[in-house]
């Protein structure tokens, strides 16, 4: 007798936010697009618009290209962090440290830097999430104000947000999330913390999942060092009711990246990446390269999250037209290595057959 085919054991993320595959790409400001929500979308699982580097007309513009396209299930996610006060002497002593940087790329060190860049969730794009009703809205970096949570919630959009210990998942319950992402330390890009900046403490996928599951009563989505289906169903296996994946679809076609951040993901290996706050004045994952071994990983001198970007951004960009990689922040998971090279409909399908495989043979007939 044909033994049965493997069907997801844990639905309640699937019926939560009315998927078909318990997959959630990863909305990472900058590299996701609407080409990868609308693909992933279209394979069964859960596709993600980041917002934080968005203005209010051009995340409108995003969500009624995504809307034509595909009438599927939808994550738009925004930043909850609060705009520092004005530092401007630590943003003199942060333009000192890079000033021989500007020197050598032929800059002036003096020119005054752009704006910070990513904009925290506030009354204009509760507006958006109001008029265009998303059918799930995320948040990194904890929650808003309570007054705006419940404008979200009151347009029938379920909220998740991100934790990086049990203490920050417990908070995300009981302040009104209806799931919580266990970001384990693995996760590139920005670490979603909010309660402690301490990343001496910070815990891995494996250990962090199942003390979240055992912690809250809320479905838990499993992100950090996931890349292929094994540890799709690694996940499952800690408790977790769905994963969500980044770095993996950094390499589908549909990202939008710089060559240099493509070509280092390419080359990336499980000892490639580190937790540095020099690109943007927060923790995150990215590939060691230049400035983060010479002024980092972790540097007291760079200025509060978002502000360290902005001085930073000109060498960059000046770099990058060297085709060089020594100041992009090249976000990556220590598991980039794992990751399959495909499409995202094809990269989300994949996933979730290998795990039902993985699943399949690990059961006892």
């Amino acid at each position: 007798m044909e033994s049965p085919v493997p069907v997801w054991p844990d639905r309640r993320v699937l019926d939560l936010f009315r998927i078909e595959i318990p997959i959630v790409q990863a909305p990472m400001a900058g590299s996701s697009t609407v080409e990868m929500a609308v693909a992933t979308m279209k394979a069964g699982g859960l596709g993600s618009l980041p917002s934080a580097l968005l203005s209010v007309e051009q995340l409108k513009a995003a969500l009624g290209s995504i809307r034509k396209a595909s009438s599927a299930s939808l994550n738009v996610n925004f930043f909850a962090h609060s705009t520092p006060p004005a530092d401007p002497a630590a943003q003199m002593r942060w333009r000192a440290l890079l000033a021989p940087y500007y020197v050598e790329v032929g800059l002036d060190p003096s020119t005054p830097p752009a704006g910070a860049g990513r904009a925290p969730f506030d009354g204009a794009f509760c507006e958006v999430v109001e008029e265009y009703r998303p059918d799930v809205v995320s948040f990194h970096f904890g929650l808003p104000e309570k007054g705006l949570l419940d404008r979200v919630k009151a347009t029938g959009a379920k909220v998740i947000s991100s934790a990086t210990t049990v203490t920050e998942a417990i908070w995300v319950e009981a302040n009104g999330a209806d799931a919580v992402v266990a970001m384990g330390s693995e996760a590139g890009g920005h670490r979603g913390n909010f309660l402690t900046h301490d990343m001496s403490t910070q815990v891995g996928t494996l250990a962090l999942v199942p003390q979240v599951v055992d912690a809250v009563r809320i479905p838990v989505i499993a992100a950090g060092g996931i890349a292929d289906g094994r540890g799709v169903a690694a996940a499952l296996m800690l408790g977790a009711s769905a994963v969500q994946v980044g770095t993996a679809y950094l390499f589908c076609p549909e990202a939008k990246i710089p060559l240099v951040h493509e070509q280092a993901l390419w080359a990336a290996r499980d000892d490639s990446t580190a937790i540095t706050n020099v690109f943007t004045g927060r923790p995150a994952r990215s590939i060691v390269n230049r400035v983060v071994r010479e002024l980092g990983p972790i540097s007291a001198h760079a200025p509060a999250f978002p502000t360290a970007s902005a001085a930073i951004a000109p060498i960059r960009a000046k770099a990058e037209e060297n085709s060089e990689n020594d100041f992009t922040n090249l976000w990556a998971g220590q598991a980039a290595k794992l990751s399959p090279r495909l499409g995202a409909r094809e990269l989300t399908l994949r996933l979730y057959e290998d795990a039902l495989k993985v699943i399949a043979s690990r059961t006892p007939r």
